[in-house]
């Protein structure tokens, strides 16, 4: 993983991470009153992260996931598929 890391902006806090300059990535834009929700943010790879935010009763995660176009491989979509679905059963 290249780069990731925070930043305050009129009133928000934005996560990234991404792979490297050529590659996708993926962000969070949290305003600064849900702060206190807010426990961690978590990026897998170039093409997926997710949060978690405090709720009242359980902890909500959402999961941010930019997947492959029906042009690229078929190698590429079963990669995806694989590393989503250990992502999803990993996220406690």
């Amino acid at each position: 993983m290249g780069k990731r890391g925070q930043c305050k902006s009129r009133g928000s806090n934005f996560f990234y991470g991404k792979l490297n300059e050529n590659q996708l990535g993926t962000e969070f834009f949290i305003y600064h009153r849900n702060v206190l929700i807010f426990k961690k943010a978590e990026f897998v790879g170039d093409r997926m992260s997710h949060i978690v935010l405090r709720g009242c009763w359980c902890n909500i995660i959402v999961l941010n996931v930019h997947t492959p176009s029906e042009e690229k491989s078929d190698d590429s979509k079963d990669s995806f598929g694989k590393e989503l679905d250990h992502v999803s059963h990993h996220i406690p």
